[in-house]
């Protein structure tokens, strides 16, 4: 049974940084994409950024690249996700996401909240 588990999210001050974490079970890890998504109040939810099972190779949506760093450690079953240079408009519950066998699979979400 795939379960995924974030933390770290939490209050921060504009121009902080904050690093969420997706524990995963399941599922062989290490064969899967895995990616972070965010949903912020009123609005659709987005991809923020994806990674390879490798680790290889990574995509970002235009609005954090070159703020936040998607990562994971195959050894330990964890995908994260470090944002730095936080704006407002960062505010969203960010949401850990599998494809496996063309099912998504979610974790509750963690919500970040970013204080102007």
């Amino acid at each position: 049974q795939v379960h995924l588990v974030e933390s770290g999210g939490g209050l921060v001050h504009y121009g902080g940084s904050l690093r969420l974490s997706c524990a995963a079970s399941g599922f062989t890890f290490s064969s899967y994409y895995m990616n972070w998504y965010r949903q912020a109040p009123g609005k659709e939810r987005e991809l923020v950024a994806l990674i390879t099972g490798t680790g290889g190779s990574t995509i970002y949506a235009d609005s954090v690249k070159g703020r936040f760093t998607i990562s994971r450690d195959n050894a330990k079953n964890t995908v994260y996700l470090q944002m730095n240079s936080l704006k407002p408009e960062d505010t969203a519950v960010y949401y850990c996401n599998v494809r496996r066998l063309g099912r998504d699979y979610w974790g509750q979400g963690t919500q970040v909240t970013v204080s102007s």
